[in-house]
């Protein structure tokens, strides 16, 4: 039972976040996004581990690194874009 809640939830981040995408509501490449994809391919991924569907579970598991990636790619952007905010306003003093 609860892993059937787990799983509908799971499914309904990913169909919230591709229907605010397509919706031009949230950007494809933000934060917002990935971490919904995250959340919502992680218990897709262990509804369908627990319920032997290893062709989707091996799908939301990579879905998962995709997602990893891209948030490891927005924090590192964003760090770089702050030091360089800091080294233009030291510049102009």
């Amino acid at each position: 039972m609860v892993i059937d809640i787990v799983g509908w939830v799971g499914a309904g981040f990913v169909l919230v976040a591709y229907g605010l995408v397509s919706a031009k509501r949230l950007a494809g490449d933000g934060f917002v996004f990935q971490a919904m994809n995250i959340v919502g391919a992680a218990a897709l991924g262990w509804n369908s581990g627990v319920n032997h569907a290893w062709p989707s579970t091996g799908l939301n598991v990579i879905w998962v690194g995709i997602g990893a990636v891209a948030m490891f790619k927005i924090a590192r952007n964003a760090r770089a874009k702050s030091a360089q905010r800091e080294y233009q306003g030291a510049r102009m003093r």
